[in-house]
């Protein structure tokens, strides 16, 4: 059945994913975003290319994301992020003055749901023992 699942594989997925969402955006002002809205940048093919390949990326990362959780798991993953956030903010932990630690918490979330998605089918035959049809080999 190939090679087994393990949480550095789940790791793995999250690091690619994390690259994945702080490259394209982060308020730190080193993305993909803000060289491409700089006002000094000249759009030619070296951007282009980064472009493109971000958007691959993400098309893989999202198709596999939406195919294994479906919209309403990803919206349950997301309103289960969303009450942590907002315990953190109870909690003292999270301030909404801090615009740019929401951000990075909320992109710490994406990533997260990312990897989640890029796992599910490994997560789900781990906790049920079931396959999915995707899983079953030729």
């Amino acid at each position: 059945m190939g090679s087994s699942f393990t949480f550095n594989s789940f790791l793995l997925r999250w690091l690619f994913a994390f690259i994945l969402v702080f490259a394209t955006y982060n308020p730190s002002g080193y993305s993909y975003v803000s060289w491409l809205m700089n006002p000094e940048t000249q759009f030619g093919p070296v951007v282009a290319i980064v472009g493109v390949v971000l958007m691959i990326a993400w098309v893989v990362y999202l198709r596999a994301t939406f195919l294994a959780l479906d919209w309403l798991g990803v919206m349950l993953g997301v309103a289960l992020c969303a009450c942590i956030v907002w315990l953190l903010i109870d909690l003292g932990w999270l301030s909404m003055e801090s615009r740019d630690a929401l951000e990075y918490v909320v992109l710490l979330i994406l990533s997260l749901i990312l990897a989640v998605g890029m796992s599910w089918s490994h997560i789900r035959r781990r906790l049920s023992g079931q396959l999915d049809v995707n899983d079953v080999e030729d």
